[in-house]
C-alpha cells in the first residue's frame, strides 16, 4: 500500500537569512540578497554581484573545520528543520528508519581549489589530509547522517541546478513505498570559489548588471543571466502515518513528483521546453490534477534569456489555456541561483505560500517581454488561497525536475 507523505519540517541557510524565518520574511518584502562580491577577488572577471551568505556561523568550530561550506550550510539547515519537526533518532524515530537525500551540483569546490593552491605553492605535502572527505558530494548526506544519527539509506543526488528537487522527489518515492519512515531531503552549495565562478562567468551564463536591483531580473525583456547565490535548504518528509502517530504538526503534503532529461545540450534546455513539460505532465498525473487545480507556479526563472522563454513554453504546453490564468514567479530574483540547493529552498518558499496564504513576487521586473506573457507576480507579493503549488528545477545536462505540494486538509 502507497503511504502518503507531508513536510513536518523546513529549515534554510541563504543570502536573505540564516534560518528559514528570516528568509521567508524577506522573500514576501521582495528584498533581494544581492552585493558587491566580497568572498573572492572578481576584480579580474565581469561580473561583480552575486548572493552571498552573510554573519554565518557553524556551531561546532572544531567540526567545522573538517567540512567544506556546504556542508557546514547543510548540517545547520536540516538541524533547524529536524527541531521544527520535533524528530529525534533514538528518541521518536529508530535511526535505521531515518534517511538522508540531499543534493550539491559542485560539491566542496571551494576546499579543492584552495589545496590546489597550497600544493602548487608549498608543495603536495601541504596539502590536507582531510581534503577529500571535505570535497567529495557525498559528504553532504554523510556528515548529516553523522549529526542526525540517520542509519537508512543517505543518498547524495547530483543533476546541476534539479539537485534539490531531484532529493525532495527521490526521498518522496522511498517514503512512499514504505522504505524509510522519515527522510532529510534537500541540497546546499557554497560556490564562490575563483576558478569555478570564473567559469560561470567565461561561459556568459551570468548577469554583468552592476546594479544590484537590476541583477537577478526574470521574465524582464532586459535579464542577461543569472545571479550566482549559495546557501542551502532542507524539508522533513515523513509518511502521513508516522507522522500523526507522534502527533506532528503537518506543514504540506508532497502529490506529485516529474523527473526527465532533454537530452539536447550540455548547457542549453531544449528550445521547445519539450523536457521540461514531460516533468510537468509526470508530476500532474502522479498527482492526479487538472491544470485549475495549480494555485501558483515557482518556476526555475533563472533570468537568462533561453531559459525563461523555454520554461514559459513548456508551462503553456502543459497547462493550454489555463497558463494565463496560474500566477507564475520566481524567487531566485532575491536569493539568487543557488545552484544544487535551489529546488530545495523553492520547495520551502512553495510550503511557505500554501501556509501563508501568499504568492511570492518576482522582485526587479520592469520591462515587459511580448513573449513572455503568463502571470507572473510582479508587484509585490499576492494574497491568494493556495492550495496546491507546483515547482520547477532545470539543470544542465539536460535535467528536469518537478515537484508538487498540498494543502494537507484531511
Amino acid at each position: 500500500m502507497e503511504q502518503r507523505v507531508v513536510v513536518t519540517g523546513i529549515g534554510a541557510v541563504t543570502a536573505l537569512g540564516n534560518t528559514a524565518d528570516e528568509t521567508w520574511e524577506r522573500i514576501k518584502a521582495g528584498k533581494h540578497g544581492f552585493s558587491e562580491i566580497t568572498k573572492i577577488d572578481v576584480s579580474d572577471l565581469k561580473v561583480k554581484i552575486g548572493a552571498q551568505v552573510c554573519g554565518f556561523e557553524f556551531p561546532d568550530k572544531r567540526a567545522g573545520r573538517r567540512m567544506d561550506l556546504f556542508s557546514q550550510y547543510g548540517v545547520v539547515a536540516a538541524a533547524e528543520a529536524m527541531a521544527q519537526a520535533g524528530l529525534k533518532s533514538g528518541d521518536n524515530i529508530a535511526p535505521e528508519r531515518l534517511g538522508v537525500y540531499v543534493g550539491s551540483g559542485i560539491g566542496g569546490i571551494a576546499t579543492l581549489e584552495k589545496e590546489i593552491r597550497k600544493g602548487e605553492e608549498h608543495g603536495l605535502r601541504k596539502v590536507s589530509p582531510v581534503l577529500v572527505p571535505m570535497i567529495i558530494g557525498n559528504m553532504l548526506a554523510g556528515q548529516i547522517a553523522i549529526a542526525n544519527n540517520a542509519k537508512a539509506s543517505a543518498l547524495d543526488i547530483v543533476t546541476a541546478c534539479s539537485c534539490g528537487t531531484n532529493a525532495i522527489g527521490e526521498a518522496w518515492r522511498a517514503i512512499r513505498h514504505g522504505y524509510i519512515d522519515a527522510i532529510i531531503a534537500g541540497g546546499a552549495e557554497a560556490p564562490f570559489a575563483p576558478t569555478c565562478f570564473a567559469g560561470f562567468v567565461n561561459m556568459t551564463a551570468m548577469s554583468l548588471s552592476r546594479d544590484a536591483d537590476r541583477a537577478s531580473i526574470p521574465f524582464d525583456k532586459e535579464r542577461d543571466g543569472f545571479v550566482m547565490g549559495e546557501g542551502s535548504a532542507m524539508l522533513i518528509l515523513e509518511s502521513m502515518d508516522f507522522a500523526l502517530s507522534r502527533g506532528a504538526n503537518i506543514l504540506a503534503e508532497i502529490i506529485g513528483y516529474g523527473s526527465t532529461n532533454d537530452a539536447f545540450h550540455i548547457t542549453q534546455p531544449s528550445e521547445t521546453g519539450e523536457g521540461a513539460a514531460q516533468a510537468m505532465r509526470t508530476a500532474m498525473e502522479t498527482a492526479g490534477l487538472a491544470p485549475e487545480d495549480i494555485s501558483y507556479i515557482n518556476a526555475h526563472g533563472t533570468s537568462t534569456p533561453l531559459n525563461d522563454l523555454c520554461e514559459t513554453r513548456a508551462i503553456k504546453s502543459v497547462f493550454g489555456d489555463a497558463a494565463y490564468g496560474i500566477p507564475v514567479s520566481s524567487t531566485k530574483s532575491m536569493t539568487g541561483h543557488m545552484l544544487g540547493a535551489a529546488g530545495a529552498a523553492e520547495a520551502l518558499f512553495c510550503i511557505r505560500a500554501i501556509n501563508d496564504g501568499v504568492i511570492p513576487p518576482t522582485a526587479g521586473y520592469r520591462v515587459k517581454d511580448e513573449e513572455l506573457d503568463l502571470d507572473y507576480v510582479t508587484d509585490g507579493c499576492r494574497r491568494a488561497d493556495v492550495r496546491c503549488a507546483l515547482s520547477n528545477s532545470l539543470g544542465f545536462g539536460g535535467h528536469n525536475a518537478t515537484i508538487i505540494f498540498k494543502r494537507c486538509e484531511d
